[in-house]
């Protein structure tokens, strides 16, 4: 998969109708956390576009600090431009292997996480132990934005099942958006990171195709 070509799908495609249901519940995220600051973690964060124009003209800008996570260098230099562009100093865009604990030290614990567009590209072992992991990044009572396009066979049903087995509890869910955009909440207790561990790895494509994924997650 080229990841800087897939992104062509904000300038029309299908990732343009996921956009706004996207930022709408991180806007929905952003009102209900307490008061105080805020850090956001967007984990496979792309060029930044589900976080970047919130803080354009979301809530609370003052109190939210932000680190985007993306492995391709094309998509993080296009993500630090808009930045830049935008003035927006309290985003940190970092290039990494968001599927490492690693690339979260100082980020973490964080009071909003975005998994948007990950799950897709996961097999259901790795979606499980990344929810599993979750309570490494998030402080308690933080709210996780996720997505898992309904349209690929049982995608969603097993993204739901492992938040429910984790300890998350659901917030926010439109059966009839086809994109799958949900919001959760840890109900458990956060735990700290450890450094070093693997939450996930792409699946091959041939696997993806084995097991009837798309990538539109």
């Amino acid at each position: 998969m080229d990841w800087h070509q897939w992104h062509q799908g904000y300038q029309g495609g299908g990732l343009a109708g996921r956009l706004p249901l996207v930022q709408d519940q991180l806007r929905q995220a952003l009102t209900e956390t307490r008061p105080g600051p805020i850090m956001i973690i967007s984990v496979c964060a792309g060029q930044g576009h589900d976080v970047i124009g919130v803080f354009q003209d979301g809530p609370r800008q003052a109190d939210v600090r932000a680190r985007l996570v993306e492995w391709d260098h094309r998509n993080v230099a296009e993500a630090q431009r808009r930045v830049d562009a935008a003035g927006l100093g309290n985003i940190e865009v970092r290039q990494g292997d968001a599927g490492l604990t690693d690339a979260y030290v100082d980020a973490a614990p964080a009071q909003i996480v975005l998994l948007c567009g990950v799950f897709g590209s996961l097999t259901e072992p790795d979606i499980n132990r990344t929810v599993g992991m979750l309570p490494q990044l998030c402080d308690e009572n933080a709210q996780v934005i996720w997505t898992a396009h309904r349209s690929s066979p049982d995608l969603y049903r097993q993204a739901s099942a492992a938040f429910d087995r984790h300890g998350l509890t659901r917030r926010h869910t439109d059966p009839d958006d086809r994109f799958g955009v949900t919001r959760h909440q840890l109900v458990t207790q956060p735990t700290p990171l450890q450094p070093g561990r693997r939450m996930f790895e792409f699946a091959d494509e041939q696997t993806l195709i084995d097991i009837g994924r798309i990538t539109l997650s």
